[in-house]
């Protein structure tokens, strides 16, 4: 029995495989460490752009597009780990800020409401398979004032963040709760990660 479990444990799935990951992201980097697993990383340079109704499909079309890109100058049986976030409050999509005001803007929309974090992501064998799913994570936000908001944008942390805000940084602070995986805001959601890769996986052993 304890074989059987190692043969189907994620480490022994991807003994002598090598991994890449499509982004520049050091969170998900360090979320992939915590797994055991230590990743090239080639960033996507692929144009952030998708047609979808919804903001679910929306994340998983961004980050297939970024595994698709990187997948087609690797060799067969890479694997590709590919995931875009992104936040969204009543309805309206909120990327990476362009510019220290649009961060401020887009912190005082978040300032004593809930909004939600939906993160796309992409497993992909190269010449093999792939799949793509997402998650999301309901969040909710203490009143922010004028200074706090401004002290925090200073502070340089939110420029390269979805929402203008990283949760493991000096923003959990205003952190209320989470409704989800915490994982999953942070930029990775690491659970639903491990199951897909181990489905994806076995099934290419047992082919």
């Amino acid at each position: 029995m304890e074989r059987m479990h190692e043969a189907g444990s994620l480490r022994a799935l991807l003994k002598g495989r090598r991994v890449v990951l499509a982004s520049a992201s050091p969170r998900r980097r360090e979320l992939l460490k915590q797994i055991g697993i230590t990743a090239e990383v080639q960033p996507s340079r692929k144009e952030k752009s998708a047609a979808a109704a919804t903001s679910a499909t929306f994340v998983k079309a961004l980050s297939r597009n970024k595994a698709e890109d990187i997948a087609a100058g690797l060799p067969e049986g890479t694997l590709v780990i590919a995931a875009d976030t992104i936040v969204v409050r009543d309805g309206e999509r909120l990327g990476k800020p362009k510019d220290r005001e649009e961060a401020v803007a887009m912190l005082r929309s978040l300032s004593d409401r809930e909004h939600s974090v939906y993160t796309g992501v992409t497993l992909l064998l190269c010449g093999e398979r792939r799949v793509s799913f997402y998650e999301r994570t309901r969040v909710q936000v203490y009143p922010l004032s004028e200074e706090e908001i401004r002290e925090y944008v200073d502070s340089g942390d939110p420029m390269d963040k979805a929402g203008a805000y990283g949760i493991q940084g000096p923003f959990g602070a205003y952190i209320r709760g989470i409704r989800g995986d915490y994982t999953n805001v942070v930029g990775l959601p690491l659970g639903r990660t491990v199951q897909e890769l181990k489905k994806l996986l076995r099934e290419a052993v047992s082919c």
